[in-house]
């Protein structure tokens, strides 16, 4: 029988699984950098973000897969961040976000380091 394709797919279920997820690096980075609890999310940050020109680096991304504990590719995400600090100085709620990049790539390499052990 013949089945018309009209378009139309269905999409994986985008559902967060916060019971199995790593919360561990949200708490980690805010004993370290409290300002990123103040993070709104706006956008001011990629919206001067220089990576984000070359790549598809979004800062805001970043902040949702923390905030989640979705770990799997955070660390390939702020692997695209060229440290340029533009983001913190256009930032209206004062996050360091410069140090925000630096201080995941810590707790991940620490949090590897324990696992590993």
């Amino acid at each position: 029988m013949f089945m018309p394709n009209w378009g139309y797919t269905v999409n994986k279920d985008n559902q967060v699984d916060f019971d199995n997820n790593n919360r561990k690096i949200l708490s980690k980075l805010l004993e370290v950098e409290p300002s990123f609890n103040y993070c709104i999310a706006c956008g001011s940050c990629a919206g001067t973000c220089s990576a984000a020109n070359f790549t598809n680096f979004s800062l805001r991304l970043v902040n949702v897969l923390i905030s989640r504990g979705e770990t799997n590719n955070l660390q390939k995400e702020i692997a695209k961040c060229m440290l340029c600090g533009k983001c913190t100085l256009i930032c209206p709620r004062g996050v360091n976000t410069r140090n925000v990049i630096l201080n995941i790539k810590k707790v991940l390499a620490d949090l590897q380091s324990i696992a590993q052990s």
